[in-house]
């Protein structure tokens, strides 16, 4: 499982809907570039429908544990989904963006429900949770193959839409089995299924409104490599807050969050290998685990024995990490990336995995979960920053004309090329519309 997964999100394969749209990674000015009207798109949509898996599968544990940040877990759940909302109407329209909300806050129930089924073990309610799946999946993706005037096509829209409502599912009920490993699996296939979406949902837009996108495309090799590297960066965060609180609460499965977050490092790791080879990766790897992974199992560890000092070097190996890496980076990027803004990025990142943490000890939900969207938004920089550095220092290989054999390592081809690396900046701000379910039902029960 693990070697296939890697190869997956290192391929990162196009999601089955043929959609097409001419490959340019251009921008209007003939400037590579991986910041584009189109890639800017399928960005935020990373961005939100990834957090709202992560979201949807957290809040759903949670209640089933009546986690104290229960209430919390499904307001942040919500609000993702109203973040969408607004921009439904930016594209199209109010009468648009009044059909998105009929579908998708009226189907907002049924998530509990299936938390409910299974404390109770009431196949009745079960079955008729998966029916409301079912005329949600139908319902919404007629609109969605309407909305974008065929370009996603509605067999294929209900058809990913039920993968993604099952990936949620699958990961739950792995979870209530008690089957650890098969729950992080799912939920980090069910995760990178999130980001096939938005790919294809963003190509469907732009083919239908180019106009709108410059003449820019959401599926070019520059675009693919920005969303690779959201996806990495993301995970990480994800991976880390969920290990760190499993961890402070001796949370049974907290040794499978850990082992999940091995198999983000090794993904990472092979594509900082795939741009500075064997030896870059290598030392990519010492420094992002000794005082990165292990600096925050070690903070856990440490506030669990009440141990003030512990808790003191753990941070203080944190801080060192924003020091040490911020250096590779600098050093690999040969000036490119300076070493102050990497530094100070990097030191942004660690400020808000540890404040996140230190909130939900003390018992702050609400502090923890915002500082947690937070801390996810500000992932999707490195994206951004990473993946334009790449594709401003190796032009030709995100040209209109680049060959359709080109390797795909994920990287945009670049597997052979010692390219300078950027560092995770800007955080993602637009919102627009995704794929999903909301849930409200939890919180207007609890008001």
């Amino acid at each position: 499982m693990q070697k296939k997964k890697l190869l997956k999100r290192i391929a990162a394969p196009v999601l089955g809907l043929s959609l097409i749209a001419p490959t340019t990674g251009l921008a209007a000015t003939g400037e590579a570039t991986a910041v584009t009207p189109a890639s800017d798109l399928r960005s935020t949509l990373d961005q939100l429908l990834s957090e709202h898996y992560v979201l949807a599968v957290n809040a759903m544990v949670k209640d089933y544990n009546d986690a104290p940040d229960e209430e919390q877990a499904y307001a942040a759940l919500n609000q993702n989904a109203l973040d969408m909302t607004p921009a439904i109407e930016s594209i199209y329209g109010a009468e648009g963006a009044q059909q998105f909300e009929e579908i998708f806050v009226n189907h907002n129930d049924y998530s509990p429900d299936f938390v409910e089924a299974a404390k109770s073990d009431d196949a009745d309610m079960r079955a008729a949770a998966e029916a409301e799946v079912e005329e949600f999946t139908n319902e919404f993706g007629a609109f969605l193959a309407t909305a974008t005037e065929g370009n996603l096509p509605e067999e294929a829209a209900v058809e990913v839409l039920t993968a993604h409502e099952m990936d949620v599912i699958s990961a739950f009920d792995s979870y209530v089995e008690g089957d650890y490993e098969a729950y992080f699996t799912h939920f980090m296939e069910g995760y990178d299924r999130m980001f096939d979406i938005s790919k294809a949902l963003s190509v469907a837009i732009v083919t239908q409104m180019p106009d709108n996108f410059e003449g820019s495309t959401a599926d070019s090799p520059a675009a693919d490599l920005r969303s690779t590297l959201n996806n990495l960066a993301a995970e990480h965060f994800a991976l880390a807050t969920m290990s760190m609180q499993n961890g402070v609460t001796g949370a049974p499965e907290y040794d499978f969050a850990t082992w999940a977050e091995d198999m983000n490092t090794d993904e990472f790791t092979a594509a900082i290998g795939s741009i500075y080879g064997d030896e870059g990766a290598a030392q990519f790897k010492e420094v992002w685990t000794s005082e990165h992974i292990n600096a925050q199992a070690d903070l856990v560890s440490a506030t669990v024995a009440g141990d003030e000092e512990g808790i003191a070097a753990a941070k203080e190996s944190l801080s060192m990490f924003t020091q040490e890496f911020g250096m590779f980076l600098a050093t690999a990027t040969e000036g490119n990336l300076p070493e102050d803004a990497a530094i100070s990025s990097l030191k942004t990142h660690e400020d808000q995995v540890v404040a996140a943490f230190d909130a939900y000890v003390a018992e702050d939900y609400q502090t923890s979960t915002d500082t947690f969207r937070e801390g996810y938004a500000f992932m999707f920089g490195v994206g951004q920053a990473l993946g334009d550095a790449i594709v401003k220092q190796m032009p030709d290989q995100f040209a209109a004309d680049m060959p359709a054999d080109m390797p795909n390592t994920g990287l945009g081809g670049a597997a052979e090329q010692q390219t300078p690396v950027a560092v995770w900046v800007a955080l993602a701000t637009a919102v627009l519309a995704a794929a999903g379910f909301a849930i409200k039902k939890k919180t207007a029960d609890q008001q």
